[in-house]
């Protein structure tokens, strides 16, 4: 046993079973966020339950089945249940109703000693709406034009919705959108002439001149928009709610149609693929709890590549400066325990710093400069995409600064030396010698970075993430890119679903879907930069050796 020990065989088991057991708890752990996410698009089967209660009222409730649990007998005493002596737990069933119009609650809990027929009827439908969440029931009747039409043109009327509502979201967000930039900025450029005591009566009549032509054109652009909105709330469907009653929903609000009964197995793997190709693709809907979460996939992203593009250069000259030219002192050991110490400072600390420093003196001052037009309302002066980079910039510098030393700490003093007497100068050293073979290190610095930063939300709730932006930082106005925007995230999209959400229940599946999507997106993020690094790795060997 002594021999065993001294062989070292028992740390390497050890080392194998932490591996081992760090790999399984992973992988369960993706398996869970996919299974729970993924299961949230795929077409449920809908449900009629006829049910007669403790005082023999009947009802009907349709929905789909969300969740089952047993609950024990002895915690249903207050209800007088007729059961069995034997029997000790009672399933009950957590069923999504919808149908907000008739009752408060999406979701309610019926117990299965309740239930005296289940059934899944073809004829259920489940419409889902741009408000008011999803509705269950029976199609009673399609209102076109004010007369009732076969029910076999469904799906012509909702092509006609889908393509009058590109039209009008195109209007609104491009055309619409423009104009009302254009018109802001002329306001803005003549209150700038007022501070600078330029506003002369030409440049006055100049400026409105171009407003009353912007105007001319925002009517007429108001105009269509009001014919395309007319167009599209021309047309009814008329639904039968679980109690009977009738209720209508204009085409303008329902978004699809499922007949998830009628639906066979490749039927319903095209409904899958099409709910997650919308919720890729689609804005929110209901505060986050429906719809899409394109511009959270889109902020992340962004403010990832910026942070990148800052954090790069700084981290890497840095390091090089600490290991190539500054001396060996009291100095340069103080700036190494610095650096190792900000890499452990907590990341809300590095959100108050980047609100007072980047945006309140940094921005403000900016504003007072450049944008004094725009003041009281601030342009910089307010959390945006820009300081929550620089401010993520700042905290994952130690990593980059790190490792870049790490790499340059290992090339050989003879390449440098070498490099040297063929006459070359320090500078063509780096750039040609050192800064090639590190590059591999440089990029697992950046790939760390990466990482940390994707998965960061404190510190962005400080400096620029909010929970829903009307504007996406990049748009076709000038200057295209707008870094002082606010800007949605995966991150605090996850927090704000789950724990500040009206609707816990119908919020909980959205968790676990984007919880999955925001480890996907760190995932290829960290993939291309690790492709990248393989690539100059193998690109660079030949000056390892």
């Amino acid at each position: 046993m002594n021999k065993w020990f001294k062989s070292g065989s028992p740390w390497i088991w050890l080392s194998a079973g932490g591996v081992s057991i760090s790999l399984i708890s992973v992988v369960g752990l993706l398996w869970l966020i996919a299974s729970r996410g993924l299961s949230y698009f795929w077409p449920s089967q809908l449900h009629q339950f006829d049910l007669i209660d403790e005082n023999g009222v009947k009802s009907v409730v349709i929905g789909e089945i969300y969740d089952r649990e047993e609950i024990p007998v002895s915690q249903l005493a207050h209800l007088n249940l007729t059961l069995a002596p034997e029997q000790e737990v009672l399933e009950r069933l957590l069923i999504k109703t919808g149908n907000r119009e008739l009752v408060s609650l999406d979701f309610r809990w019926l117990l299965s000693h309740y239930i005296v027929k289940d059934q899944t009827p073809k004829d259920l439908v489940v419409v889902e709406r741009r408000t008011n969440g999803n509705f269950y029931g029976y199609i009673d009747s399609i209102i076109l034009d004010g007369k009732s039409v076969p029910k076999d043109r469904l799906a012509e009327l909702l092509s006609r919705v889908e393509s009058f509502q590109e039209k009008i979201d195109e209007l609104q967000k491009s055309d619409i959108g423009a104009i009302n930039h254009q018109l802001e900025r002329l306001r803005l450029k003549k209150r700038k002439y007022q501070l600078e005591d330029k506003l002369t009566p030409e440049v006055e009549a100049q400026l409105s001149q171009q407003k009353n032509a912007l105007n001319i054109s925002y009517e007429k652009l108001e105009k269509e928009l009001l014919a395309f909105r007319k167009e599209i709330s021309r047309d009814q469907l008329v639904m039968r709610a679980m109690d009977g009653q009738l209720v209508t929903i204009n085409f303008d609000y329902i978004l699809d149609v499922s007949f998830n009964n009628n639906l066979n197995f490749l039927e319903k793997l095209s409904v899958f693929f099409s709910q997650v190709g919308g919720f890729i693709m689609d804005d929110p809907r209901e505060a986050n709890t429906e719809g899409g979460v394109f511009p959270a996939i889109f902020g992340t992203v962004l403010m990832v590549l910026l942070m990148t593009v800052i954090v790069s250069p700084f981290g890497v000259i840095a390091a090089i400066y600490l290991h190539e030219y500054a001396g060996k002192n009291a100095l340069t050991k103080l700036l190494r325990i610095a650096v190792i110490n900000l890499a452990g400072v907590p990341s809300i600390v590095y959100g108050v710093f980047g609100l007072g420093f980047f945006v309140y003196m940094v921005g403000g001052s900016l504003d007072q400069l450049f944008y004094p037009e725009n003041l009281p309302s601030p342009t910089f002066g307010t959390p945006g995409v820009l300081w929550s980079a620089i401010t993520l910039a700042i905290l994952t510098l130690p990593v980059v600064i790190v490792s870049t030393e790490e790499g340059l700490s290992r090339i050989p003093s003879s390449m440098r030396h070498g490099s040297l007497a063929l006459g070359a100068t320090k500078a063509e050293t780096l750039w040609r010698i050192i800064l090639p073979i590190a590059s591999p290190a440089i990029m697992t610095g950046i790939i760390l970075a990466i990482a940390r930063a994707a998965g960061e939300v404190a510190p962005l709730m400080l400096v620029g993430v909010v929970k829903m932006a009307p504007n996406l930082p990049l748009d076709g106005n000038f200057p295209f890119l707008h870094l002082d925007r606010k800007f949605m995230h995966l991150g605090f999209h996850i927090y704000d679903v789950g724990f500040q959400s009206p609707n816990v229940e119908a919020a909980r599946p959205l968790v676990y879907a984007t919880a999955l999507l925001l480890v996907t997106i760190i995932v290829a993020l960290n993939m291309t930069a690790v492709s990248i690094r393989n690539k100059l790795r193998e690109r660079y060997k030949m000056l390892e050796h």
